[in-house]
């Protein structure tokens, strides 16, 4: 038995099915070492972004809407998915703007990017801050979205984490680097 972790070779890809955010695949792949082989399935995701938006007033700006793995209404941040030639930042911004309709004049800090589930899933997610917010127009939801604005003094987050009220890991994620950073408190 390896005490080092080895990276297996790729025998070969089958598609199976395209998901419209997210494909499937079958990938198999044999081990260096002992040769033993075996079939995995890979999502090919997007590569994923969400954003801590603060206001002038020190207020963070969350959204809660109905999320259909759960099958009910979770409190998170603004996120997304990043299109096509564009940077994760500028994404960031972008589904900020869309699902609240806020924004600032400067542009969002990099907190820290993160490996939703490596084990079958080939994406990263982008967390950023954006600091000095304010609404600048009415929210521009996608076709399937239908999200309620909320704001929350900046020092009620410490007990809103501690209560779990907010359970969505990436959401988690994003929370933990800005506290860690000293960005926001705890």
């Amino acid at each position: 038995m390896s005490t080092q972790p080895v990276v297996w070779e790729t025998l070969g890809r089958e598609f199976v099915q395209d998901f419209t955010i997210f494909s499937a695949w079958h990938v198999r792949r044999r081990h260096p070492g002992d040769g033993r082989e075996g079939r995995f399935v890979v999502l090919e995701t997007p590569t994923w972004v969400n954003i801590i938006p603060v206001t002038e007033q020190g207020e963070l700006v969350l959204i809660e809407q109905y999320r259909h793995g759960r099958d009910e209404v979770v409190l998170e941040i603004p996120g997304g998915m990043v299109a096509t030639g564009e940077e994760p930042r500028q994404a960031a911004e972008r589904e900020c703007r869309e699902e609240t309709g806020y924004a600032a004049a400067q542009p969002a800090q990099l907190l820290g990017a993160c490996y939703p589930n490596p084990a079958f899933q080939s994406n990263v997610c982008y967390s950023y801050l954006w600091r000095g917010c304010r609404r600048v127009a009415a929210p521009q939801w996608d076709r399937h979205e239908e999200i309620a604005v909320r704001l929350l003094p900046l020092e009620q987050l410490p007990e809103l984490l501690r209560a779990g009220q907010i359970r969505h890991a990436l959401v988690l994620v994003a929370f933990f680097w800005a506290v860690l950073s000293g960005e926001l408190p705890l």
